[in-house]
């Protein structure tokens, strides 16, 4: 069967979707949403199937795969990471929600959660409301991975309606926030002893320097 499409605005998310979408999490259902950067492939982290078919998706070995959490606020960071440094906090209070990907030491939650040796996570708190919504309304983060385009052009898909016609037989759900971004967030590895700038995307680094 094929994925739903919904239509989503970001300025005023329509509850009762919200409420739907959620629905399809609870359920082990993927969907594809909208962010403040990319397209994002997503799924309950309490759902370890779900999770499984996330990677298969993407076709990566499950100890390669590096798999971030969307989290609505910061209020439950010490549940899925550990030894945050006060500046650090600030500095995501500072900038988040924002494009940014912030890799932390993970705390003892997550290995359990991915069912992955992993000693880091990445926390991404999007600058959209889309995500941020259904993230408030399940109750608990997403994982979430990027959406990349077979285009050898385009590294990333930002059609809702071609991300459909690619990926509907594949996921449960797809959003449409409208147009995406080409360009991912900023990743900034904060778990050892210097910051380490894993990637530079959409988010500004001049903060962090």
């Amino acid at each position: 069967m094929a994925a739903s499409f919904i239509r989503l605005y970001e300025e005023n998310p329509d509850p009762r979707k919200i409420t739907q979408i959620v629905n399809v999490l609870r359920g082990g259902g993927l969907i594809i949403y909208p962010s403040d950067t990319i397209y994002g492939l997503g799924c309950d982290i309490f759902n370890q199937k779900a999770v499984d078919k996330v990677r298969r998706i993407k076709n990566v070995n499950d100890k390669k795969m590096d798999l971030a959490f969307v989290c609505y606020d910061l209020s439950h960071l010490s549940v899925y990471a550990k030894n945050v440094s006060t500046p650090v906090f600030k500095l995501m209070k500072k900038t988040l929600p924002g494009p940014y990907t912030f890799i932390l030491n993970a705390s003892s939650k997550v290995p359990k959660i991915l069912k992955v040796k992993k000693k880091k996570v990445g926390i991404r708190i999007p600058n959209n409301r889309i995500p941020r919504e259904i993230v408030k309304e399940l109750g608990n983060p997403i994982v979430t991975t990027s959406l990349h385009d077979d285009d050898q052009i385009l590294e990333y898909a930002t059609d809702p309606e071609l991300i459909y016609e690619q990926y509907k037989n594949q996921v449960d759900l797809i959003i449409d926030g409208g147009y995406g971004d080409n360009q991912a967030s900023t990743i900034l590895d904060y778990s050892g002893e210097e910051l380490e700038i894993i990637r530079q995307g959409k988010g500004e680094i001049n903060n962090f320097l």
